[in-house]
């Protein structure tokens, strides 16, 4: 993973990363709450020598006591110190329960000495302090050397009393809050990335490149996808309806020599949307001008009928037993576009698409239009997707971005390799910002709009256009897409034939 897959990460998991250092800095706050307060009270003691006017004795003592205030640090919470002053302040404490409320430092090439002590109150804190002081100027003194005339050769005077402090040292709120920040954000990088090298669902065409299997289209999702399937019906410029004509494009590349015209569309699991994928290939090929027909062969949970409001009693099973001529089964979609709805659900839905009537039914529809698009059931639950697979000229296998495991889609292209077929290609389908990655990652998040006040034949100050563009001149392009009333449901009919 190199700088630019690991900012993906982390933007995509950042819900679990704000979690975490939300609950970081709770814990924090709560640390602190929880925590009892202490107080400090300092007490400095300057370290002297006896008095002399000799300038080399001066410098000699110095010296000398630059090295005793090391020593003199370990005296500050020895018993010889603490009991005398559990006596004095009648304090409920033991010795070495005293003793943990003390502690001493002397400055590097200086001859002072400070003298802590810790309470939970500020006021006997500061006694504490005072007190523990006297104690060790007494103990100092009479453990230290004396001179000739009997007097110690050191003197301890205290420099600044202790005093009553105003703040605790303890809870310290900027150091448990900011503890909890680095901590929630560590552990919420940690939880993204290790979340991410544990994702192993498709995401982009690298994710495909192991299983030698190219990715012909990228559909981005779109919330509007439940009120119009169709995306030409809804918006026939949005960034979806050009990802169906990429498609459309792309597989007209498949094979040159041999332009596949049966095409199966399936999935490996249920849900990934293949029945909409089927419907909008179907979509955009008659929108170029071919005819279609659109062949719902998934006998088990059958959507296409019901998705574009046509009859669902009538249909590929009904055609299959004789009850219906295909003619009269057929019903209109669109401008050079026909569906075959799936008829009756049968209680032998496999036998019947292994069947030789199956396979006749599907050479008749070809022969009469330039595409035969077959939505079939997904590959692994049932072995019906196989099967139809094996009637066309090509299966495409859509996978949903995000949620089809790596482990699928090998199983989906096993299932495809037991009845002799490979996929010619997969459809990465309801890529996210957060589900995408590599390059598909950004560039299904803008479009390309035409220029309305050129559409209607005026400049965009208001005069009129003189100027055509090559493009309106064309064929094709004169030929209008598939609007609304075109893909509303029409009374059955024969395929056109041109």
């Amino acid at each position: 993973m190199n700088l630019r897959d690991y900012v993906r990460v982390l933007r995509k998991g950042w819900p679990i990363l704000l979690t975490l250092l939300t609950l970081g800095v709770a814990g924090g706050i709560g640390l602190t709450v929880a925590s009892d307060k202490v107080y400090q009270s300092t007490v400095q003691v300057f370290v002297a020598t006896s008095t002399s006017t000799d300038p080399s004795q001066l410098a000699q003592g110095n010296t000398f006591t630059q090295e005793r205030v090391q020593s003199y640090t370990s005296i500050a919470n020895a018993p010889a110190v603490t009991t005398p002053v559990i006596a004095q302040l009648r304090l409920r404490l033991t010795p070495d329960q005293l003793a943990t409320k003390i502690t001493a430092d002397a400055p590097l090439n200086k001859v002072l000495i400070n003298l802590h002590v810790i309470d939970p109150s500020p006021i006997q804190a500061a006694r504490i302090a005072n007190a523990v002081a006297k104690q060790f100027n007494q103990v100092v003194q009479r453990t230290e050397q004396t001179d000739g005339s009997g007097k110690p050769v050191v003197k301890l005077t205290v420099i600044h009393p202790g005093t009553v402090p105003s703040a605790p040292i303890k809870p310290n709120k900027i150091v448990n809050l900011g503890l909890g920040l680095v901590v929630g954000l560590l552990l919420g990088v940690g939880v993204v990335v290790l979340r991410d090298l544990l994702d192993n669902t498709i995401k982009g065409p690298k994710d495909l490149e192991a299983l030698n299997v190219p990715l012909l289209g990228a559909v981005p999702y779109d919330k509007r996808t439940a009120k119009a399937p169709i995306a030409f019906r809804g918006d026939p410029h949005s960034i979806r309806s050009e990802a169906f004509r990429q498609l459309r494009t792309n597989l007209q590349f498949v094979n040159v020599d041999e332009a596949p015209r049966i095409i199966a569309v399936t999935s490996a699991v249920p849900g990934e949307g293949k029945s909409t994928t089927a419907m909008n290939l179907a979509a955009s090929l008659a929108e170029a001008g071919h005819r279609v027909c659109l062949v719902e062969a998934d006998l088990r949970r059958p959507t296409v009928a019901r998705t574009l409001g046509l009859v669902a009693d009538v249909g590929f099973t009904t055609v299959l037993i004789g009850a219906v001529r295909l003619e009269d089964a057929l019903q209109n979609a669109g401008r050079n576009l026909a569906v075959l709805t799936s008829g009756q659900i049968p209680p032998n839905p496999s036998e019947l698409l292994i069947s030789g009537q199956a396979r006749a039914l599907i050479r008749e529809i070809a022969g009469q239009v330039d595409y035969t698009i077959i939505d079939t059931a997904p590959l692994l639950p049932v072995a019906d997707g196989a099967e139809v697979a094996a009637m066309a000229d090509a299966t495409l296998v859509v996978h949903r971005a995000g949620k089809t495991t790596r482990e699928q889609v090998a199983r989906s292209i096993e299932a495809l390799a037991k009845v002799g077929e490979r996929p010619v290609g997969a459809i990465l389908n309801m890529i996210t910002r957060s589900s995408g990655r590599y390059d598909y990652e950004q560039s299904y998040y803008y479009t390309y709009r035409p220029d309305k006040s050129r559409a209607a034949g005026r400049r965009p100050g208001g005069g009129e256009d003189q100027m055509r563009t090559v493009g309106q001149a064309s064929p094709v392009a004169e030929r209008p897409s598939l609007s609304e009333e075109q893909l509303a449901p029409h009374p059955p009919h024969s395929v056109d034939r041109g």
